[in-house]
């Protein structure tokens, strides 16, 4: 049994197609092949259920597979262990951050982390918190930037920084004339907000309930969005209003007197971002120099004054 057939078969239980694992292992398909089939005599069960149109994990595949999953990330760790002892910051890595963050924090954090760590290059994912959870679990990513609450056995979790939440409207909006929005009156107009999935989503209506009237004609209609750049675009048109996190305010390139955003009144929404790693992760400076970066960032500066 050698991790190389171990890959073989991690990869076909993803792919359940021989020629899309082999090109994921970029070997042939007939070696790929080869291992997998060795590894069953190795172990004298089948793995898999072959048929012209199709490829099935067997239930002691399944889990066959899971622990060979597990091998695979030890020996991975192994490998960042030893390239640890060398060099913490010589070494891709890997960041995650969910979608209300990266667009609005990398711009700033890119630059200042290559001048501390120029060696270390990162590989970025944006994504649902969900997703970046389960890849960290799995060893896929090394570090994620999120919005607390965020638990998760074995894994570490530093605040970064808070920031408050701000009323986005029309430039025409009558709110406008006023120097602060309160969260209720956001009960009974036009809320634009993130579709499901998106924790800021789940923020937004917590700071500011929607609270859908029993008469139906009283009703509004919240319209939900991909990304807060879809929602900045639809409240620039005169749809409704929305919120954003303050990192996302400023942010856009539309020409004064299109959009115009206002304060929260107290008590003022916030949320609190910070990152998550894997308590055994080898890599302690990449994590402490990638903090330092964030921290320099305006978000960070924000409430560093408060």
């Amino acid at each position: 049994m050698t991790l190389t057939e171990l890959r073989y078969i991690v990869a076909l239980a993803q792919a359940r197609h021989f020629g899309r694992a082999a090109e994921q292992c970029h070997v042939s398909q007939p070696t790929l092949s080869v291992g997998v089939k060795k590894l069953e005599e190795d172990l004298g069960v089948l793995i898999f259920e072959r048929s012209k149109s199709a490829v099935r994990i067997t239930p002691v595949g399944e889990a066959i597979v899971a622990q060979a999953q597990r091998v695979l990330e030890q020996a991975q760790a192994i490998r960042e262990l030893a390239q640890a002892g060398k060099n913490q910051l010589a070494a891709p890595l890997r960041v995650g951050a969910i979608y209300t963050v990266g667009p609005y924090l990398f711009p700033q954090m890119i630059p200042l982390l290559h001048r501390s760590a120029p060696e270390m290059p990162l590989y970025i994912e944006e994504n649902f918190t969900h997703v970046l959870r389960e890849k960290l679990r799995k060893g896929e990513l090394d570090v994620i930037i999120i919005a607390l609450p965020y638990q998760d056995a074995d894994v570490l979790t530093k605040v970064a920084y808070k920031e408050p939440f701000c009323v986005l409207l029309p430039a025409e909006h009558p709110w406008t004339k006023r120097d602060s929005i309160d969260n209720d009156m956001l009960n009974d107009k036009s809320l634009l907000l993130l579709g499901e999935g998106h924790c800021f989503r789940d923020q937004v209506l917590e700071a500011c309930p929607v609270m859908l009237p029993s008469d139906p004609e009283h009703r509004y209609t919240t319209v939900e969005a991909s990304s807060l750049e879809t929602i900045r675009h639809m409240v620039a048109s005169g749809l409704g209003v929305s919120v954003l996190p303050l990192s996302a305010v400023e942010n856009h390139r539309y020409a004064e007197g299109v959009i115009e955003v206002r304060p929260f009144a107290d008590p003022v929404p916030t949320r609190t971002v910070a990152i998550a790693w894997r308590a055994t992760f080898p890599r302690p400076k990449a994590i402490d120099v990638l903090m330092d970066a964030i921290r320099q960032c305006d978000a960070a500066q924000v409430y560093n004054e408060q």
